[in-house]
Formats: C-alpha cells, sequence, structure tokens
C-alpha cells in the first residue's frame, strides 16, 4: 500500500525561498566580525576574549532573551510582520555597527543586530511546519538550515574581499558621516541588502495555522506548554541540550577558524576568510542536507527516533577531525581538515529542528523552538567563541596557541553531547508516538 504524498505548494517553496534568504543575509551580518578580529583588535586595543564579548556576548544577550517573547507574539500574531520588523531592525544596527566610534557604540549596535535577528527563527519554523507535510519538513528544515552555511561561508569570503578593497582605498569619506576605516565601511555594506529582503517578505502571504487535532481551542499559555514540556523532559533534554553543548564548538569554530589560520599559518586576511567561506559553504551546505535528508530514509525503515539518531552520530564522529585538524603542521592540510570539520558543524541542525516540531504541538512550536534557540544560543552563541578565548588567553596563555583552545574544545563539549543524545531515544519515541507518530523501534 503505497503512502499518498501532500503536494507542496508554490507558496510554500516561495516561502522557503524568502526565508532561507533573510536567514542567510542573518548569518552574513552576525558573523562578518570573524575577519575583522584583527582590525578590531587594534582599532580598541583590546584581547581575545574581550573581542569575543563583543562577538558572542553582545549579540547574544538580547537576541537569547527576547526570542521567547517574540516567539508568543508568533504563536498568536502575523509571522511575516513579525518577521519584516526583525530583518528592517537588523539591518539598520549593522548599518550602525559600521557608523561606531568607539566600543561602547559598536557593542550596543551589536545589541541590536541580535535584537532583530530574534524574530526571525521561531516564526519561520513556524511557518514552515503549516506549509509543509510532516513527512517533508525534515528536508525543507534542511534547506532553510543552508542559511547558516551560504551565510556564514559569504560572511567570510565577501567580508574579507570587502575589508581589503576599502583597505586598498586607505578607507572612504561619505557624506554626514565623515571619515570611515575599511572595517567600518565593511559593516555598512552588509548591512545594506536588508532592505530589499523585507520588500520581498512583503510579498509572502501569512499561511494558515493547521488546526488542532481535537478541533477544540488550543491552550497555549505558559503554564500548559510547560506541563507539556515536563511531561517529556527527557525527550527535550536530548533534543535541546545535547545539540546546544555541540553549539559550542560549532559557533567556537565560526569565530575563531579563519584566525586561527592567520595566526598559525601565516595566511593573509582575504586568503583566510576566502579559502575558509569557499570551505564552509560547499562543505557545510552539503552537511546541512545530508544531516536533513538522512532523517526520513531512517524513518522509512522503522526509526521513528531518527532525528536524535542523526544527532547521536554527528556527536560521536564531529571530535575526531575537530580535535586532529587545528593541529595540522601545514596550511594545505589545515584546509583539508577544514572540510569535515565544517561538514559535521552543520549536519545535525535540521533533524533537532523537525524532531522538536514533530513532537510539539501545533500551537507551541514557535515557543518551544524559542527555547530551544535560547538554549541553543546561550551555550553555544554567547559562549562558544568566548569559550576559545578563555582556553587561549587563560590556559595557553599566547595569541599563538589558538590552534590548541580549538583542538581541546571538541572534548570538553561532545562527550557529555553524545551521553544526553543516548539516554533521549526511548523518551523521544514515546513523545512521538503521542504527538500521533509512529515509534516502530
Amino acid at each position: 500500500m503505497q503512502t499518498t504524498q501532500t503536494a507542496v505548494t508554490p507558496q510554500a517553496r516561495y516561502a522557503l525561498a524568502v526565508l532561507l534568504l533573510a536567514y542567510i543575509l542573518s548569518f552574513i551580518d552576525r558573523n562578518v566580525m570573524a575577519v575583522l578580529i584583527g582590525p578590531i583588535r587594534e582599532q580598541f586595543d583590546i584581547s581575545d576574549f574581550q573581542y569575543s564579548l563583543l562577538h558572542g556576548f553582545a549579540f547574544s544577550m538580547f537576541y537569547i532573551v527576547l526570542g521567547l517573547p517574540i516567539a508568543r507574539l508568533a504563536d498568536h500574531h502575523n509571522r511575516k510582520w513579525i518577521i519584516s520588523a526583525g530583518v528592517l531592525c537588523w539591518s539598520i544596527m549593522s548599518c550602525l555597527c559600521g557608523m561606531a566610534r568607539d566600543l561602547t557604540t559598536l557593542f550596543l549596535a551589536r545589541i541590536g543586530v541580535g535584537v532583530g535577528e530574534a524574530a526571525l527563527s521561531p516564526a519561520a519554523y513556524s511557518i514552515l511546519s503549516d506549509l509543509y507535510p510532516p513527512e517533508k519538513l525534515a528536508r525543507a528544515i534542511s534547506i532553510y538550515s543552508l542559511g547558516i552555511t551560504l551565510g556564514g561561508g559569504l560572511a567570510y569570503i565577501l567580508g574579507s574581499a570587502i575589508y581589503e578593497y576599502f583597505a586598498h582605498q586607505g578607507g572612504v569619506s561619505l557624506p554626514w558621516l565623515g571619515s570611515m576605516n575599511a572595517w567600518q565601511m565593511t559593516f555598512f555594506t552588509v548591512g545594506a541588502p536588508g532592505i530589499v529582503v523585507v520588500l520581498m517578505l512583503m510579498l509572502l502571504k501569512e499561511p494558515a495555522r493547521k488546526v488542532h487535532a481535537s478541533g477544540a481551542e488550543p491552550d497555549t499559555s505558559l503554564k500548559h506548554v510547560g506541563l507539556h514540556l515536563r511531561k517529556h523532559s527527557r525527550a527535550y533534554l536530548a533534543m535541546i541540550l545535547a545539540p546546544s553543548l555541540m553549539a559550542v564548538l560549532g559557533y567556537g569554530t565560526m569565530a575563531w577558524f579563519a584566525e586561527h589560520l592567520i595566526r598559525s599559518y601565516g595566511m593573509s586576511r582575504a586568503e583566510a576568510g576566502g579559502q575558509f567561506g569557499v570551505i564552509f559553504i560547499a562543505a557545510g551546505s552539503l552537511g546541512a542536507l545530508v544531516g536533513g535528508w538522512a532523517v526520513q530514509p531512517l524513518v522509512k525503515r522503522g526509526y521513528a527516533d531518527a532525528p536524535l539518531r542523526v544527532i547521536l552520530l554527528v556527536a560521536c564522529l564531529w571530535p575526531i577531525p575537530a580535535c586532529l585538524g587545528p593541529l595540522a603542521n601545514s596550511p594545505e592540510m589545515g584546509l583539508l581538515a577544514a572540510w569535515p570539520i565544517v561538514f559535521f558543524l552543520n549536519s545535525y541542525y535540521a533533524a533537532q529542528v523537525s524532531g522538536i516540531q514533530l513532537i510539539t504541538p501545533n500551537h507551541m512550536r514557535a515557543q518551544v523552538s524559542a527555547l530551544m534557540l535560547f538554549v541553543t544560543n546561550f551555550l553555544g552563541l554567547a559562549l562558544g567563541p568566548s569559550a576559545v578565548a578563555i582556553l587561549t588567553d587563560f590556559l595557553f596563555a599566547s595569541d599563538q596557541d589558538l590552534r590548541y583552545s580549538l583542538a581541546l574544545l571538541p572534548l570538553l563539549v561532545c562527550v557529555p553531547a553524545f551521553f544526553l543524545a543516548l539516554q533521549g531515544l526511548k523518551p523521544y519515541r514515546l513523545a512521538l508516538a503521542e504527538a500521533g507518530g509512529v515509534a516502530k523501534r
């Protein structure tokens, strides 16, 4: 007996395309600082650890906190307008990063970028969950998650190229703004295209929300959400906390690997950013697609807990290249090792997001997604860059020992992530069965 496949509508395809574009832009704007470490440190005379607070903590402090109330709005109000306002906000704030004349202004502008980006993903997950059938949701999420790799990669490629262009020009002078350094113009240049994305979002039709299975008005109170999470706490612990620990390694790698190429091998900023950016796009996109595409074949073979099995496998395999790669004794071997490191960095994301959507009732998906992002970004985005910097500044006590920090971090986070995922296999199957899925194994 063949299973009837629900067709994907043109509305769903357009929504996925424009949300992907917004996600790409968000990662360009948040990660472009990774190729500007040297110029910013020199401009403000700060250490690696101080820079990491600017890169991670400043961006994430409100990005994390505001995600939860914005998600509640997304569960009750028009998600398209929420996302549009967020894109406009972070684009303006990215430009303001380029206008900063002192460290305090740059810190506050980075906070603003995080405030805007907090509006995107919870509402986007909710929209995609309403537009795509369950059997195709993981693949849709994996395509959306390409925003991480495409945006992250373009941040390195475009950021380094734009910086080098304006550095060769000796900076520029803009009307009303005066003299602008190369790193300031880099922020300004990558922030401006957000206006185009906002216009494209205006053409997106807000999808109808799927009707609750019982036909009754769902309870959207925080108490009801809390009761659901408590009932399936071990499943959510595995699906949220294990990948969040892995995100410490992911965001630490994104923030510091290009700088490692510069310090360890003497590569130029343009060469390191350009080559790592290409690897990030190619290997990262492949990892994102493989991770998302792997879920459905596993489900067809009877593994209802397929999303969590993908996470478990990544936690087991990722530390091998992540520990050995930074210790490579030549730039060629260092770049070669970056391919599997970046592949695994992006391979579990779609499995995590789709797996959470499948065990979460429709009327609380944005809120639970925001909780996932809260934990992931608190550990990954806020602490990931600083974790590397802390090891470099306080354990190894030398800028040139950055490679050892990158090599040690995988062991500190992936081992506990593996055991957290392992304990959640059976609870996840039980939560899925209650949600209407079939738990065969």
